[in-house]
């Protein structure tokens, strides 16, 4: 175990007991888990009873190949919380009332389950969106809070019909045999809390449980992590509270922070050495995440000789700033730095466009990190479908895409008339299909157009157990897909590549070693149910090809857990970074993960971090006069004074020099303060942050919104209560 730290060390040596390792950003975290694998390994601890867990396929893959390489790790279970998940329920089934032959539905095949759950709650889509109802059974599900449970809890109009939506919902999944991603959290979380005999088993399986990226834990995932540990407490913990930035898909900080009083027996070992960053990049990250309050406090330490570079750019507009990085961008380019060591980060999507169009004018290439697209084109649905019904014949949802596709003449009607066949006798869809000679309301004809479909399903069915491959290329082929695609002309053409990229995939994945190991040593094979699992569990981040040479397009979110030479952050600008709906709420613990997201964004960056804002950003169709990020003040006190005032038209510079002069030279806003705004008009302060000339302060208006305003641009009168 050479070339450790001190504190990386005394984390992977430390064998039996709770562990709670605190790795900063650049520390060496994945490193001191692989180590830690090893380590338990050659001090005689089987691989078959160690299980890690990450967050994403690419950070287990990472993990996988790093413990692979001390040679004596085959065997261990080294997966995301959700491939760890679907293979404990396949193995349980039985005990969690479900089949083994279950799919895992994607967003798109949610969607099209909660309108139809709404459909028979006969409420209407506009007024009850898919989204928002998805979003709210969502949080249940990782609360752990079923169906039943909300039910009895419902209490005003809405939660009473969302508990409508989640029953129907949940028993369409049921009667398909479906699970979405909160399910598979939700359903093992239950097994292990209630069946002692299943949870005594995974204990004795996996009697060394090691979990990266803790704060990022939702309750489901904490509950699952708990009972994994509960006989023996073999928990090693590793995380850092200032990176836990998805509490808006249920991840609770306070499941790091309360990791010592959950285990009070615990060792605390803190990774503070960075060796990523460049002392001048991880001060700015340092003065930062200072302003925040739920934390555990540490100091990254650089440990590269390098300075590292930091500009703070503002900009005239989105236009202007695009330009201006093209433009940096060729220069690096021309001072030999690679474009794959380049990145930009954004808080949202949409501010992708105006960054693409300027690298096209200036002939730069770049990838857009939004991995999943490729699985939502029309042809690869249209396959995976195919697949997604032969491990599963109660998959209504990818049987209804495929029964017309290519087209066979067998249209809505048909189809109505097949369900109420299906509904009336008790069976599944795929089941009346076989049956179809028997529905009297179809004509002869139509009835051997859907014989003809479900004979060809039940002769691919015998091949749905072996490899993916060479049954999604015999689907392709003889379902008409190929031909279909062919007819298509040049048009078709881009598809066929794209299936061709998908069977590609499919083909390196079933050259894998096997990932999973019985009992006994012995390698379990992976087949055509594992590559469709693996695909339902794609992220953004999986996508990333670091291979090209390209810059990264990306959102902060999806940068978590990558690194680059030179980073680019662009928008720093109230209501875009932090987002508006941190000002909106008001809430405390909203504006902290922004400023915990802009941390993340900030210690990705190796030599040199390139941060700007424009004065003006059209959003929404509007262009909107911007407030610099109260985040570069938290930077720097005085980044505008070291603002560069070429970067400005001159009309701009004339606007910026009347804000200077509007410093607010009153004494402080005092918490409760009643204050009028020209637009918003009455509120009363709820909070003041004093920043010297660049105080913030937050203002709950009558309205019953609430917006954090730079005092000196804010122009509010405060009045007398």
């Amino acid at each position: 175990m050479r070339q450790l730290t001190d504190s990386q060390s005394q984390a992977v040596h430390h064998k039996d007991g709770p562990l709670l390792v605190l790795a900063g950003p650049g520390s060496g975290k994945t490193r001191v888990i692989t180590h830690r694998i090893a380590f338990l390994i050659e001090s005689g601890v089987r691989p078959y009873n160690i299980c890690a867990i990450t967050f994403t396929n690419k950070a287990a893959e990472e993990m996988r190949q790093r413990a692979y390489s001390f040679g004596s790790s085959a065997g261990a279970q080294i997966s995301t919380f959700h491939s760890l998940c679907v293979r404990i329920l396949r193995q349980y089934s039985t005990q969690a009332g479900i089949k083994p032959g279950f799919t895992v539905y994607d967003d798109s095949d949610q969607s099209k389950c909660v309108k139809e759950a709404i459909k028979k709650c006969e409420l209407d889509t506009s007024s009850f969106a898919p989204s928002k109802m998805l979003n709210a059974i969502s949080t249940l599900k990782n609360k752990l809070v079923d169906p039943e449970t909300f039910k009895a809890e419902a209490y005003d109009f809405f939660s009473n019909k969302l508990s409508k939506v989640y029953s129907h919902y949940q028993q369409l999944l049921s009667e398909r045999n479906g699970l979405d991603f909160d399910d598979l959290l939700m359903k093992v979380a239950f097994l292990i809390r209630d069946c002692t005999e299943v949870r005594d088993e995974l204990n004795n399986r996996y009697k060394y449980l090691l979990i990266d990226e803790y704060q990022d834990t939702n309750h489901a995932q904490y509950t699952i992590a708990k009972y994994l540990a509960s006989s023996h407490n073999n928990i090693c913990a590793a995380g850092d509270p200032d990176q836990s930035i998805y509490r808006w898909r249920g991840a609770d900080i306070k499941n790091i922070l309360a990791f010592e009083t959950d285990y009070p027996n615990a060792m605390v070992v803190k990774l503070e050495e960075n060796f990523r960053s460049g002392e001048s990049i991880l001060r700015k990250a340092d003065n930062l995440i200072a302003y925040n309050k739920n934390r555990k406090v540490k100091v990254l330490v650089p440990t590269k000789t390098e300075p590292g570079f930091v500009d703070v750019s503002g900009y005239s507009d989105e236009a202007q700033e695009a330009q201006m990085i093209a433009e940096q961008i060729r220069n690096l380019a021309l001072k030999g730095v690679s474009l794959k060591d380049v990145a930009i980060f954004y808080r949202v999507n949409a501010m992708s466009r105006v960054i693409e169009e300027a690298f096209v004018r200036n002939n730069i290439n770049y990838q857009i990190v939004r991995g999943v697209e490729f699985y939502r084109r029309k042809e690869i649905r249209d396959l995976l479908a195919y697949l997604k019904v032969l491990v599963n014949p109660d998959d209504e949802v990818s049987l209804l895409r495929i029964i017309n596709t290519p087209s066979r003449g067998i249209g809505k009607v048909t189809l109505d008339k097949v369900k109420y066949f299906a509904s009336v006798n008790g069976i599944s869809m795929f089941d009346a299909l076989g049956k179809a000679g028997q529905i009297s309301t179809i004509s002869k004809g139509t009835q051997a157009k859907l014989a003809v479909v479900h004979n060809m399903l039940v002769q691919f069915q015998k091949d749905a157990s072996g490899k993916a491959a060479p049954i999604a290329e015999r689907v392709f082929k003889e379902s008409g897909l190929e031909k279909m695609l062919q007819a298509e002309g040049i048009e078709g053409e881009n598809s066929l590549e794209n299936v061709s990229e998908l069977i590609n995939a499919a083909s390196k994945f079933d050259q894998q070693p096997a990932a999973t190991v019985s009992e006994h040593g012995e390698l379990v094979e992976t087949n055509l149910l594992d590559f469709l699992q693996q695909i339902s569990l794609f992220s953004d981040a999986d996508a990333y090809d670091t291979s090209t040479e390209c810059v990264a397009l990306m959102t902060l979110h999806a940068a978590k857990g990558l690194e680059f030479d030179n980073v680019f952050i662009i928008g720093l600008e109230e209501g875009i970074l932090p987002h508006e709906r941190a000002n909106i709420s008001g809430d405390e613990d909203e504006l902290e993960e922004e400023r915990r997201l802009f941390f993340v964004g900030i210690t990705r960056a190796k030599s040199a971090l390139y941060i700007s804002f424009a004065k003006y950003r059209t959003i929404r169709g509007q262009t909107l006069r911007s407030i610099p990020s109260q985040f570069l003040y938290e930077l720097d006190r005085d980044f505008e004074k070291k603002q560069k005032p070429e970067s400005y038209s001159d009309s701009q510079l004339e606007e910026y020099s009347d804000f200077e002069d509007q410093q607010e030279e009153s004494e402080e806003f005092k918490t409760g303060q009643l204050v009028r705004h020209g637009s918003f008009g009455l509120g009363r302060v709820k909070k003041f942050v004093d920043m010297g000339a660049n105080s913030i302060v937050q203002v709950q208006f009558n309205t019953g919104k609430t917006k954090s305003l730079m005092l000196k641009y804010a122009n509010l009168t405060k009045v007398d209560n």
